[in-house]
């Protein structure tokens, strides 16, 4: 989704320059949310900050922490899980009041942001997926007790030129991360095996995969922008007595729709016992 409202006038620094912050970077900027000069990273990589500079023309990387803090006013925590305790720490003596903390990092909590940086401090935390790097994610986010509306829309204005983005209490975020952060995976497996059906029946592979993906594609659109439920769709497309509800008696028999809620429950109850430890 592209955003054709003013530019931010924020700059908007990266703590560690991987993959998903590289690919938000540049929504961000395809999206016109910010131009490339607002955009400033910083890691322990150099490999990963020459990547960052070369699919990002026109952006910034400075050498350390501190010099992140003095040069961008919304700050991506974007580093690993276990990474994190040490990058809080390096953050803290830098940071002051105009800094709004944007972690993206799976399983760190408002609350161990607090008690790292002060109760004071501005804190969104998000949980994103990877389709945003192809500019098609479903984020999910959470404010701390002293982010503002403001940093609120903001956010999401920012996280919009990637993908969807909804705000929902930090309560629901291990159940964010059990539906759309761990569901791509799901979805994968369920275009393999689609694709193998179309192998099965006669079909070649690399047609059975494309016309698989291009599949799950159309219908998630379908859902997005008629607005209509999932099952007033699905029952569109079953006639009487036809292949589709042929199709959707398998599907039942194998316990299509009972497994897919499980999975679901086992990763947000994975995410709940990694954010205890």
């Amino acid at each position: 989704m592209t955003n054709q409202m003013t530019p931010l006038t924020q700059r908007i620094g990266f703590l560690g320059t991987g993959q998903m912050a590289t690919a938000l970077a540049g929504g961000f900027i395809a999206g016109q949310a910010v131009p490339p000069s607002q955009i400033i990273g910083v890691d322990v990589s150099a490999e990963a900050t020459g990547r960052f500079q070369d699919r990002l023309p026109g952006s910034h990387v400075v050498a350390a922490p501190a010099e992140l803090c003095e040069a961008a006013d919304v700050i991506f925590l974007s580093v690993k899980p276990q990474q994190m305790k040490e990058a809080l720490a390096g953050l803290s003596p830098q940071l002051t009041e105009r800094h709004l903390i944007v972690s993206i990092a799976a399983g760190i909590s408002l609350q161990t942001m607090a008690t790292a940086l002060g109760n004071e401090r501005r804190f969104i935390r998000v949980m994103p997926n990877t389709p945003a790097l192809v500019n098609a994610g479903a984020s999910a986010f959470c404010r701390g007790g002293a982010a503002t509306d403001h940093d609120a829309d903001l956010v999401k204005r920012l996280l919009n030129t990637v993908g969807l983005a909804v705000e929902v209490p930090e309560s629901l975020m291990d159940a964010v991360t059990g539906l759309s952060g761990s569901g791509p995976a799901y979805v994968y497996q369920f275009i393999e095996a689609l694709s193998d059906g179309g192998v099965r029946v006669g079909l070649p592979r690399a047609v059975a995969t494309q016309l698989a993906a291009q599949t799950v594609l159309g219908a998630a659109k379908m859902v997005l922008e008629t607005g209509q439920h999932p099952g007033a769709l699905k029952d569109a497309v079953t006639s009487p007595g036809g292949t589709t509800i042929a199709g959707l008696h398998a599907l039942e028999q194998g316990g299509l729709r009972g497994t897919l809620m499980d999975a679901v429950l086992a990763a947000t109850e994975r995410s709940k016992e990694m954010g205890r430890s």
